[in-house]
């Protein structure tokens, strides 16, 4: 940089003997480097917020959010709001959720400030889904409220655990269910949708067949699937034999 400024210095001295071009003071290039810095580690951030009905209103989570954002130098680039909606509904029936969620992933900010965990979700496996949609896209989350950030170790780590109660709750959930079908075909009980294949339909099937209505027609006409037509027509011949 120094001999940068001696080459100008001696083309200005040729051309204007009187003047001279002095090099920037050591305070001016600190204070670009850290301008420069500060620039560099401003994050992009994104506003979530939601209210389950009407009458409710935003506007304490936007200034909270905006009040945390001004203390860390970032910029807010986007408000994603979903009005009137329950926390308990999923993403598809969350179109301001569903739009954050596709810009993470598209990498339109750097993170996402939410006032408090309750209005990302009340459902642990939604939270965990949302916070893995976010992670994959290396997007941080940070609840005001509950005083959380992923961009800080304390946060990832608890969000870990979260993590880990969602897969045991999961996995409970599995267990009983299939628990449940075990116990209930035990006791008999007939699984799967209610059926209107009986004796009775199988003998309609075979008159109408003997009769020489179309496969197509018989099956419109008793709501039953080919597969089950021939299945009766393979009984019937079977039994012939």
């Amino acid at each position: 940089m120094q001999n940068f400024y001696t080459c100008i210095n001696l083309a200005v001295h040729w051309a204007f003997p009187t003047k001279r071009l002095d090099p920037p003071s050591q305070t001016a290039t600190l204070l670009l480097k850290d301008t420069t810095q500060r620039r560099n580690d401003m994050k992009r951030v994104a506003a979530y917020i939601r209210v389950s009905t009407e009458k409710q209103s935003t506007d304490s989570q936007l200034v909270a959010i905006k009040d945390a954002i001004q203390r860390s130098d970032d910029v807010l680039v986007q408000v994603y709001e979903d009005h009137a909606i329950s926390g308990g509904k999923c993403r598809k029936d969350r179109p301001a959720l569903d739009s954050m969620l596709k810009d993470a992933g598209a990498r339109k900010f750097d993170k996402v400030i939410v006032w408090d965990i309750t209005r990302l979700g009340r459902s642990l496996s939604d939270l965990i889904t949302t916070l893995n949609e976010l992670q994959k896209s290396n997007v941080d989350l940070q609840f005001i409220h509950n005083d959380l950030d992923t961009s800080t170790a304390g946060g990832r780590m608890l969000f870990s655990i979260f993590g880990a109660i969602g897969e045991f709750e999961r996995n409970l959930t599995k267990e009983r269910v299939k628990s449940g079908i075990a116990n209930a075909r035990a006791k008999g009980v007939r699984l799967g949708r209610p059926t209107n294949c009986n004796p009775q339909t199988k003998a309609t099937v075979l008159e109408l067949r003997s009769k020489g209505m179309s496969i197509r027609k018989i099956c419109s006409l008793l709501s039953i699937g080919v597969a089950k037509y021939y299945e009766y027509a393979r009984e019937q011949e079977l039994i012939a034999a």
